[in-house]
């Protein structure tokens, strides 16, 4: 099955789930920081993106603590970061509350950067994608692990057109860093 062709230009959605959080005693979910991994992630991430040609006009971002310090270390990868907008509603968001929040963006990006939490992220990606390249689908099925990227395409005028069923899964990674080695 494929997206239903579409009029306009060809736009991005790129879905980027926020890296390894840390689970401290007593500190509330949306102040929770990023695990050591994840800040090794994270920056994976931001370079996986430029490699890919990903690289986001505008980039929409949870306003918990973890979703903020990836998106720092995500774009502190780049030569020249994006505006970005931290934005409540992406916190702990349904489909239909992301849905709102992208058909918000502005005619003149063409690609979208939208860094958040699971479930809604996931059930994003696949209420929004009719079809995957490859196995993109099958694997964004398996698993939707933090630091994972979906990259959706679709032609449309507006971000307001954009629907369940109209995109393309074009891509779908988790970039992971590396560890440092001790010495001694």
């Amino acid at each position: 099955m494929n997206p239903p062709a579409g009029e306009g230009p060809l736009r991005r959605l790129v879905v980027l789930r926020h890296a390894k959080s840390a689970w401290p005693d007593g500190v509330e979910d949306h102040r929770r920081p990023l695990a050591p991994r994840g800040m090794r992630d994270a920056p994976a991430a931001g370079r996986a993106l430029a490699a890919a040609g990903s690289l986001p006009d505008l980039a929409l971002c949870s306003t918990a603590v973890r979703a903020r310090r990836t998106w720092e270390l995500v774009s502190a990868e780049w030569a020249t970061p994006p505006p970005v907008r931290y934005d409540g509603r992406l916190y702990a968001a349904d489909v239909p509350d992301l849905l709102e929040v992208v058909h918000e963006v502005p005619a003149d990006v063409r690609t979208l950067l939208l860094i958040g939490h699971n479930p809604g992220l996931e059930e994003l990606v696949r209420a929004l994608a009719a079809d995957g390249l490859d196995d993109t689908l099958d694997r964004l099925r398996e698993k939707f692990p933090t630091s994972a990227i979906a990259v959706l395409t679709w032609h449309g005028t507006e971000w307001e057109a954009l629907a369940p069923g109209a995109a393309l899964l074009t891509s779908f990674t988790v970039p992971r860093g590396t560890k440092k080695k001790r010495k001694g």
